[in-house]
């Protein structure tokens, strides 16, 4: 029986722009070390701005910098060093139904972002995650807590699932949207070695040193139809979890997942089933 192994990692340091891999990375209560830290709102509102409204930002990249930093890269932008805010007063922001207080960034990356949107945003940076709203109470332990994410500290896919989602979508009508890469559902960690949708059973995993509870499966939206690469949208994947992934009023796919404590995941770990 194969063993199943961690295939790929990946961050994605500012909210919604594209994902940096690595073979590496630490895992903290809120996430892995640098993931989510960063987001942009919309310079009136102070509300989370996302390839859900914007899916340009695809195109955009995020990679850490000395010192906790970024650097921005962009098609037709000039690249752009960005530093962790030095310590000001907090301003109060909204993602989906949260209030979160972060630090803003700057004029430059402000600039930098509203010039490429044709819309006036800004960039906001989480100082403490600590302080971000705590996980889902209904799925929750005490002390969970999640930095910039949707919901919970990592997502994971796997290999095989995503296999048997593109085979649905090439005996369906819209064949001509897949097969779909895994970049899609912009996940954290990626298994491969499983049976497909064998995560659907997975309560408790160990993946290397680290031990993660599953408490749920991850409801998608319409970022999965943005072609991450291009920013073009269809209907895949959404058409075809509809019919096949459909839980309550949410379509799914891969599962959201909570340290139970620190450590370090590496390209290659192999995951056990705890529960």
């Amino acid at each position: 029986m194969t063993t199943p192994v961690l295939s790929a990692l990946h961050i994605y340091p500012v909210k919604s722009l594209r994902a940096v891999a690595l073979r590496e990375a630490v895992v903290e209560p809120w996430g892995l070390t640098a993931d989510r830290r960063w987001m942009l709102v919309d310079a009136a509102k102070m509300k989370a701005v996302t390839q859900r409204e914007q899916p340009r930002l695809a195109l955009l990249s995020a990679v850490p910098a000395v010192g906790g930093g970024l650097r921005l890269t962009g098609p037709g932008l000039p690249p752009l060093e960005v530093a962790v805010p030095a310590p000001a007063a907090l301003e109060t922001v909204r993602l989906f139904a949260h209030k979160i207080e972060v630090l803003p960034v700057g004029r430059a990356a402000d600039d930098w972002f509203s010039g490429y949107l044709g819309s006036p945003v800004r960039l906001m940076h989480l100082d403490d995650p600590a302080v971000r709203r705590p996980v889902d109470p209904d799925f929750a332990e005490p002390g969970d807590m999640v930095s910039l994410a949707d919901g919970y500290p990592l997502l994971v896919t796997t290999s095989a699932s995503l296999a048997a989602l593109n085979s649905l979508i090439a005996g369906g009508e819209r064949a001509d949207e897949g097969p779909l890469p895994m970049n899609r559902f912009r996940p954290n960690a990626v298994v491969d070695g499983t049976q497909p949708w064998a995560e659907d059973d997975w309560r408790r995993v160990r993946i290397g040193e680290v031990t993660f509870r599953v408490p749920k499966p991850c409801g998608r939206c319409v970022i999965t139809t943005t072609d991450q690469g291009t920013a073009g949208r269809g209907k895949e994947p959404l058409h075809t979890l509809g019919k096949y992934r459909k839980i309550g009023s949410s379509l799914v796919f891969g599962q959201n997942l909570i340290p139970e404590h620190p450590g370090t995941l590496r390209v290659g770990d192999p995951l056990t089933i705890v529960e």
